[in-house]
């Protein structure tokens, strides 16, 4: 395990038992966990921890990043200038990279964060919440799949041939479908925008990331087993726009699980909600942490609210924890520790 530091990031590589090696990338300090909400995140296909600190540092994200820190995670093989995982490497499942992400949590001394994933990270951490669920207090999920591999995406696999060097015109059409969806043929989005969006995507896939290692984890992505998120412990704020393709499947999702627990936000004419509706997922994603007790000092979206003089912003922040009846066991939970 290994530690560097590099503007205001402060970067580590964690060993897991069966994942590898993961690099992480922490923005905040971590010393004041007490008094801020800590946030554990992964991202989607065909793109890295960068897509994450993209929306954290989003003029709409100010007051939450003021008041939070951010753990972010890089998928194995995705960071930056990554050399191909050796043959000898067998590429985790989604199942157990969620699993795994409890190390993590344990090399940084963090008792309890909320998660925030997109796609097939989105899967991830769904797992990572029903396998280590007094870990995480909520689990905020853009465009999520619950089910198994779709009849596209098997069709997608069966015709790409997932070899060589550089990624080829039908794995990139898939990862810019999965991304977009819709968007790409909708109307809603000016031309010249669209062009800028995609010529940005495109450029970040034939860059500085991996291709040999971006198709390893499609391969994983494709090859899911079901996410039986029924009876989920942490709550759940399930996130997507009118033109992902998964929409539709967000919003079967959500009729399944329990109200009690779950809440929707969906974007209209955004395929890319993270990307291009931040504001208005930043505001739900404040509501959400206040209702598990985070983030309390700032004020719900419309309403201004009077501290009292006896308390000072940080205490405002602190978390409940007799609101959220986290009585974590020594072994889920190990003694918090200042870095």
């Amino acid at each position: 395990m290994s530690e560097t530091e590099e503007k205001g990031v402060q970067k580590y590589v964690v060993s897991t038992d069966r994942s590898g090696d993961i690099h992480v990338h922490v923005q905040g300090d971590l010393t004041q966990q007490d008094k801020r909400c800590v946030f554990l995140t992964v991202h989607d296909l065909g793109t890295n921890h960068s897509s994450m600190v993209d929306f954290v540092n989003s003029p709409a994200m100010s007051e939450i990043k003021e008041r939070s820190c951010f753990i972010h995670i890089d998928v194995p093989g995705h960071e930056e200038n990554s050399p191909d995982l050796p043959d000898s490497y067998q590429f985790p499942s989604l199942q157990t990279l969620g699993e795994d992400l409890v190390t993590v949590l344990d090399f940084l001394h963090i008792r309890y964060a909320v998660g925030i994933g997109e796609g097939a990270g989105a899967n991830i951490l769904a797992r990572c919440g029903l396998a280590h669920p007094r870990r995480l207090l909520g689990l905020v999920l853009v465009n999520c799949t619950a089910s198994t591999s779709s009849v596209a995406d098997a069709f997608r696999s069966r015709f790409s041939r997932w070899r060589g060097a550089d990624i080829s015109q039908s794995e990139e059409d898939f990862l810019i479908y999965h991304k977009f969806g819709h968007q790409i043929s909708s109307d809603s989005c000016e031309p010249n925008e669209k062009d800028r969006m995609l010529a940005e995507y495109r450029s970040r896939l034939r860059g500085n990331l991996n291709p040999h290692n971006i198709k390893l984890f499609v391969r994983a992505f494709i090859n899911r087993k079901d996410l039986l998120l029924k009876g989920c412990r942490p709550d759940i704020l399930l996130i997507t726009g009118t033109l992902s393709p998964y929409s539709s499947v967000i919003e079967k999702l959500y009729k399944e699980l329990d109200r009690d627990r779950v809440t929707i936000l969906k974007v209209e004419k955004v395929g890319d909600v993270l990307a291009e509706a931040p504001a208005k997922v930043a505001q739900s994603l404040l509501l959400f942490c206040q209702g598990q007790g985070q983030l309390t000092s700032l004020p719900p979206p419309g309403v201004e609210r009077r501290m009292s003089r006896a308390m000072s912003m940080e205490e405002y922040d602190k978390p409940n924890i007799r609101r959220l009846s986290l009585t974590p066991s020594v072994a889920d939970s190990p003694p918090h520790t200042k870095l």
